[in-house]
């Protein structure tokens, strides 16, 4: 296994969703396999105090490498939480013989194309047939998917998104570290820039499904309902190797979506406080452990394309061998 093939699939794992676009992901290569290590310098204690967001994270990008590996027609198996005496150790992924997972392979092109839309969506509801499809691919990692389509379900769910962007705010020190990461320095290649944050305008200003400071991202001309819809991903455990699922759970249900023309975006505010992710799990009615909420809709006709959010060089993500 070439080591420049190793570097071009960890390259395209860099351009996994992470919370704050925090990166919070070390990697090793070796002659045939790669490592995937937490980075805890970019841990988010105030917003994440149980490193639930930066497990997922690390395994949304678990997931892009195993697609970008796949694409690259590389087969792999995959260990996970590999190392008990070593928990910033997630997996150890290796190149093997045999044909590449053609799953995973046929989302090889939507890494580059799935980006964060926190813009307002179109009216047109998101098919049923789309969701049922983003079930299935949650369900391939263990993990379940449950789009919020009943109407008081729904209503229960908003109510406990908005109970935690309020209670949130309260924390000592989350505004701060909010600031942090929506404010980079110049040339930062992390972070959440204005350019991918609607400006608030006050037609669709809804502070639960809109954590972040205005930007400067138009939000689109059409000032109709948003049909958008919510998907929340539970898990029966909530474990480390639970999280890391929903990681890579969350990873193909959003490069799954951009393959069918939907718009996403990861919300994890309710999953970040204990007493909200028990709420959450009330609202939702289901006895799993909620672990993430991804919101999906169609885009509005003529929005403009996202930028990509910057990302961290791979020479500084990699550990030594």
């Amino acid at each position: 296994m070439s080591a420049p093939l190793l570097e071009r699939a960890v390259g395209l794992a860099l351009r996994a969703p992470s919370v704050h676009n925090s990166q919070p992901w070390r990697w090793r290569l070796r002659r045939a396999e790669v490592e995937l290590h937490t980075d805890p310098s970019r841990h988010l204690p105030e917003t994440d105090p149980d490193r639930r967001d930066l497990v997922i994270s690390c395994g949304a990008a678990l997931h892009h490498l195993r697609v970008a590996l796949a694409g690259l027609g590389v087969a792999v198996e995959v260990d996970v939480v590999p190392d008990a005496e070593n928990s910033r150790h997630l997996a150890t992924v290796r190149c093997v013989d045999g044909p590449p997972d053609r799953s995973a392979a046929a989302l090889f092109g939507q890494i580059s194309r799935r980006h964060t839309d926190r813009r307002r969506y179109s009216a047109e509801p998101v098919p049923a047939v789309r969701l049922t499809g983003l079930v299935t691919w949650a369900q391939g990692f263990g993990v379940s998917a449950h789009p919020v389509t009943d109407p008081g379900v729904l209503q229960r769910t908003n109510e406990v998104l908005r109970f935690a962007a309020r209670e949130q705010r309260r924390e000592p020190g989350y505004l701060a570290e909010l600031l942090l990461w929506t404010h980079r320095y110049a040339a930062a290649h992390d972070g959440v820039p204005p350019l991918a944050v609607p400006m608030r305008t006050g037609q669709w200003d809804v502070p639960h499904l809109q954590r972040f400071p205005s930007g400067t991202l138009a939000p689109g001309q059409d000032t109709g309902p948003d049909g958008g819809t919510l998907v929340a991903l539970t898990t029966p455990e909530d474990d480390t190797a639970a999280r890391l699922a929903a990681g890579e759970a969350t990873s193909a249900v959003l490069l799954h979506a951009t393959r069918v023309g939907l718009a996403t975006a990861p919300l994890s505010q309710a999953v970040e406080q204990p007493v909200a992710r028990r709420r959450l799990r009330v609202a939702l009615g289901v006895p799993d452990q909620p672990q993430i909420v991804i919101r999906l809709g169609v885009p509005l006709p003529g929005a403009p394309p996202l930028a990509p959010t910057p990302r961290r060089p791979l020479a500084s993500v990699l550990l030594r061998p």
